[in-house]
């Protein structure tokens, strides 16, 4: 376990992140009476979570392997990080649909049915708990490879 320390530190900060910007959406409006940009706006977490991936790649190259990290080994912690944040991200899915924002669902669903983007049955289909931790787990693993393989290209060592 000690050997994936790092990563399970970095996949606790981006939970820690994802549920800290969850809050200032709410705050800012964008779960209710800004509902209509959140679509939008929402995207913009993604310059927070690469931060994070950098970190941590970073983290792993200096902690680790001390100094000198290749693109394999990068990009494989970041898998190992986006594994952790997929198994945590019902409860974090969770801690924000119930917790956080329990209006988040019946907005969106009003928004997309009075804007003719959704039938109520298709919305309600779509904006709910259990989609949305299954579109989770999905995300963090899709999107954490993604960026797991673009950071690790950044962040291995140059060859000398």
């Amino acid at each position: 376990m000690k050997k994936y320390q790092i990563e399970l530190k970095w996949a606790l900060v981006f939970v820690g992140m994802t549920l800290i910007w969850m809050i200032g959406e709410k705050l800012l409006g964008y779960h209710s009476e800004k509902i209509a940009q959140h679509e939008v706006t929402t995207n913009f977490i993604a310059i927070p979570a690469i931060a994070v991936y950098v970190f941590a790649l970073l983290d792993k190259k200096k902690n680790f392997y001390n100094g000198h990290m290749n693109y394999l080994q990068g990009f494989i912690s970041g898998i190992i990080i986006s594994v952790i944040v997929a198994a945590i991200s019902p409860l974090t899915q969770y801690l924000t649909s119930v917790v956080i924002s329990p209006e988040y669902f019946p907005n969106i669903i009003k928004y997309a049915v009075d804007n003719g983007k959704a039938t109520q049955a298709e919305a309600i289909s779509y904006f709910n708990l259990k989609s949305y931790i299954t579109y989770g787990v999905i995300g963090a693993l899709g999107m954490g490879a993604v960026t797991s393989a673009i950071v690790a290209i950044f962040v291995k060592s140059k060859n000398k």
